[in-house]
């Protein structure tokens, strides 16, 4: 199955990781382990690297499915990290579209996972 994923549960985040062909069992797959994940709390943050997929079979129909389900709160900062030229782009933002029609809030795309950890786990205190 290519995707694992890592807790911090002192930064309270999730570092979720894609690589090869992902399909919908694979998304699924990852989902439902954060689910029943007793380390994981609705409100973590999370990173999705995506930087090392080749390619994503995910039908729009998949696209649904895996948006109507999420171990994450709808304020849960979630960061994707998708190189510009990555054909798995498109697939994110349908699903970032999805996940705002049921009031999500905190989806960001980016292009680098320093840029995704800067926002997901600022090391700056705020002002």
């Amino acid at each position: 199955m290519p995707v694992s994923y890592k807790v911090d549960q002192e930064q309270r985040w999730v570092h979720t990781m894609f690589w090869g062909e992902v399909g919908l069992a694979d998304v699924l797959s990852a989902i439902d382990r954060g689910l029943v994940d007793p380390q994981i709390a609705s409100g973590f943050a999370e990173i999705v690297d995506l930087t090392e997929v080749t390619r994503m079979d995910l039908s729009d129909e998949d696209l649904h499915v895996i948006a109507n389900k999420s171990p994450f709160s709808l304020t849960a900062r979630r960061a994707f990290v998708v190189p510009e030229d990555s054909g798995v782009r498109e697939r994110v933002h349908m699903y970032e579209v999805l996940r705002q029609l049921q009031g999500e809030t905190g989806i960001r795309v980016f292009g680098t996972l320093d840029e995704a950890l800067n926002w997901v786990a600022p090391t700056d205190p705020a002002p």
